[in-house]
């Protein structure tokens, strides 16, 4: 059984080395390439202040989580969903340094969540494969085809879900390619393989007509044109 959870986090700023916290996390469990509905999901009491520049990411502000419980409380039920579970998440290298940052505040001893995770970085993988392009969430949304209608803001359970699916969609996991009244032949034997269906419909030989001998001289005496507007510099000629 493999065992992945999509996680994605919120904060207060861009750096947890600048006392920046984290405010929201969420997470998507997916079991042999599946999403199972179960889902982890927490807002946070940051105690700090959220940068402008940041709420106008995520639209949180700090009225919304006066109520909300400190990381603290809520780290040993965030710890046991994730533990030993192969982390997908865009842009690791952020997340990860905040929620080491606030596991380390708590001096438990906990350890760095890479030692107890196994770590995919999206955003990596998007750039090997689309070098060059855009590969945020929302251009990644428009390449495969997974619906982001809802994300006027960041969420971090929304976002962990449409990672979801474009992290399935971006290795092949849960596409296929069905046609109704088809049989199914397999693309290939590993877990990230396509299904594809191809149509059983016996279709007559395609009629060939070739070209008679005014249209054969028609297309001599075009190409000769074009070689005389070109000065003798044409290809074919040589």
């Amino acid at each position: 059984m493999t065992r992945q959870i999509v996680l994605d986090t919120e904060t207060t700023g861009l750096d947890p080395n600048q006392g920046h916290r984290l405010i929201e996390v969420g997470c998507v469990e997916v079991i042999n390439r599946r999403l199972t509905g179960r889902h982890f999901h927490q807002y946070v009491n940051p105690q700090r202040e959220i940068d402008a520049g940041a709420i106008e990411v995520h639209g949180i502000t700090n009225a919304m989580l006066a109520d909300k419980p400190l990381f603290g409380h809520i780290a040993d039920e965030l710890l046991e969903f994730i533990r030993g579970a192969e982390l997908i998440i865009h842009n690791a290298a952020f997340d990860l340094g905040f929620l080491n940052a606030e596991f380390g505040l708590l001096n438990r001893g906990i350890e760095r969540v890479e030692s107890f995770c196994g770590v995919i970085d999206t955003l990596m993988l998007a750039r090997q494969r689309h070098p060059g392009q855009k590969n945020n969430l929302d251009a990644l949304c428009g390449r495969y085809g997974v619906d982001n209608s809802q994300r006027d803001l960041h969420g971090a359970l929304l976002d962990a879900e449409i990672l979801a699916d474009v992290y399935l969609a971006m290795t092949g996991g849960q596409t296929a390619l069905a046609l109704a009244g088809a049989e199914t032949e397999s693309a290939g034997q590993g877990p990230g393989d396509v299904s594809i269906r191809r149509l059983s419909i016996d279709r007559a030989a395609l009629a060939v007509i070739r070209a008679n001998a005014e249209e054969l001289g028609a297309h001599e005496q075009r190409l000769l044109d074009i070689d005389k507007a070109s000065g003798g510099k044409t290809l074919w000629q040589r």
